[in-house]
């Protein structure tokens, strides 16, 4: 995703660095820049700390290998934010190169996609438990969940490649050396029939991220856990309101956590450049902060399995590095399955 670059694209937190050249104020600039290398740290930190429990402390289920990959990508953006938020607080002046610039907004777009996409393929594999136990019980193997794993990083893979391409570095007015799309792959960058073919192929494109990275996987998580919601309410399996909060957060933090992104996005393709624009601007920020650096902690805490799992691990984690205490009994794995 690409929050400040009126280009188009970049994902989760990068989207917010390139080319906002209407900027509001040095303290927002700043606001901006010090949440970006927090949220960076932080969801380093944090994340990497879950995928090494997941990977180590859990038992390989269907469960946990989503999971796995779903924070991965929220890992990965999280490495490449820093270098994006050195540009932006250098102007936008991008100094790490060409190939830098095609490869690390080409990452972000796909951990974008596979982000969603994985937050989505949890969702149906909640509606395939619940509404179809017989056929989940025969098919919902660990292999199966690979498929779908490497089935999700193809397509992210696939959909962010156009930007691999149109991903440029190009010399602004100023002199100084930027990082933005180049839709027609052309040096022509004034040209009028240039603007023209490169204004048609910006929209498909956002066009395109919106349906396919935000509208298609809002639908599938709202059908999804609205069914599987009302099936448990009429078979009265509700034995707590846990579950539907489970439910509803997931559905709701996603509507939160990417609409501002889009909005920001379709304002930008109509040049908007009023206030509106700037406040979009500063929740978008705010928002990828939160869905990069706490989503992960909202999955893991909100649901009480994984909530214990979690806690049982980091206690493992901390007894085997401190404790001296190693028989089978202290040191054996705690494992469960999280149903979010």
């Amino acid at each position: 995703m690409d929050v400040i670059n009126s280009s188009d694209h970049q994902i989760n937190v990068s989207t917010l660095g390139r080319n906002n050249t209407h900027f509001p104020t040095p303290a927002s600039k700043i606001f901006v820049v010090l949440l970006l290398y927090t949220a960076s740290i932080i969801g380093t930190i944090i994340n990497g700390l879950y995928l090494w429990i997941l990977k180590f402390k859990m038992k390989k289920t269907v469960n946990t290998l989503l999971f796995f990959h779903l924070i991965l990508s929220y890992f990965i953006s999280t490495l490449i934010v820093p270098f994006i938020t050195t540009s932006f607080l250098l102007g936008n002046h991008w100094s790490f190169g060409t190939a830098l610039c095609k490869v690390f907004n080409s990452v972000l777009s796909t951990v974008m996609f596979a982000s969603v996409f994985f937050l989505s393929a949890i969702s149906v594999d909640r509606y395939f438990l619940i509404l179809h136990p017989v056929w989940s019980q025969l098919h919902r193997t660990p292999r199966w969940a690979s498929s779908i794993i490497l089935g999700v990083w193809v397509s992210a893979t696939v959909l962010s490649m156009p930007y691999l391409l149109f991903r440029e570095t190009h010399y602004d007015h100023e002199g100084k050396v930027t990082c933005q799309n180049n839709y027609v792959l052309s040096l022509n960058w004034k040209g009028e029939k240039m603007k023209a073919l490169k204004k048609w192929i910006h929209v498909a494109c956002f066009t395109g991220r919106f349906l396919l990275g935000f509208l298609l996987p809002f639908f599938i998580i709202t059908f999804c856990y609205g069914k599987i919601a009302n099936k448990m309410k009429k078979r009265s399996l509700f034995k707590s309101s846990k579950p539907f909060k489970v439910m509803m957060t997931a559905i709701i933090s996603f509507f939160v956590c990417w609409m501002p992104y889009h909005v920001y996005q379709g304002l930008i393709l109509t040049k908007n450049q009023s206030l509106l624009l700037q406040l979009t601007l500063i929740l978008t920020v705010i928002t990828i902060y939160f869905n990069t650096v706490f989503s992960p902690t909202l999955y893991l805490f909100i649901g009480e399995n994984f909530k214990k799992v979690f806690k049982k691990s980091i206690l493992a984690l901390f007894e085997s590095t401190f404790g001296e205490d190693t028989s089978p009994e202290r040191t054996q794995n705690l494992n469960s399955e999280t149903y979010i």
